[in-house]
């Protein structure tokens, strides 16, 4: 069976996967891109940027294991841009460039829709105003079988953990406090419906394993 899989979610220790005032010169926030900062030392986030080098331990088989077997994404509109409310233009196609690095189609929920916008390299970005179920539906159709990954940001997270859709979810935690910003676990009590699977420590990050019980 196809399953919803949360990878990579970085947070601080505090548990803010954002910080405040995210524009476009701060896509995650005042202070947020400490939070990946451990991906940008591994081999795989300098191959990403272009550069060559990097850690190859268990932060960057992190990184690997994320992209394997996924066929579709979903993500909030925070994490596709910093604009807010109904879009003044259909401009605005992503932080990541012509060429983004998902390759697939990619669901971005948002109650201001438009229409889809196909990129180079295979990926479509497709503007939803639906429910978890009903995006995580069309998603898993898209997939021709293959496994769905929820991106952020941490309000998205939260809505499918709340709904009990996600099957497996991997956090990892910056060695950095925030204080104040997007924090991944708020309103979510003890997580019920999951259980911690595994804690690892990586080069540059701990790495917090939960799956969904039963």
């Amino acid at each position: 069976m196809p399953r919803l899989r949360v990878h990579n979610v970085s947070i601080s220790l505090d548990g803010y996967a954002a910080g405040t005032d995210q524009g476009v010169d701060d896509p995650l926030g005042v202070g947020g891109e400490q939070l990946h900062e451990w991906f940008f030392a591994t081999a795989y986030g300098k191959e990403m940027i272009g550069e060559s080098g990097g850690t190859t331990g268990i932060d960057n088989r992190h990184l690997i294991e994320g992209d394997a077997g996924i066929g579709a994404t979903i993500m909030g509109r925070n994490m596709f841009g910093p604009v807010r409310g109904e879009w003044p233009d259909h401009s605005w196609s992503g932080w990541w460039g012509p060429n983004p690095p998902y390759h697939h189609d990619v669901f971005v929920m948002t109650h201001h829709v438009r229409p889809s916008l196909p990129m180079e390299g295979g990926t479509t970005f497709h503007f939803v105003n639906e429910t978890p179920d009903a995006v995580l539906k069309r998603a898993f159709e898209a997939t021709g079988g293959a496994d769905v990954r929820l991106g952020g940001g941490a309000s998205t997270v939260r809505q499918f953990l709340l709904a009990g859709l996600v099957d497996d979810m991997h956090l990892a935690i910056a060695p950095v406090l925030l204080g104040a910003g997007e924090r991944l676990y708020d309103d979510l009590g003890t997580l019920p419906g999951y259980e911690l699977d595994r804690v690892e420590a990586g080069e540059g990050a701990t790495h917090v394993h939960f799956t969904k019980i039963g």
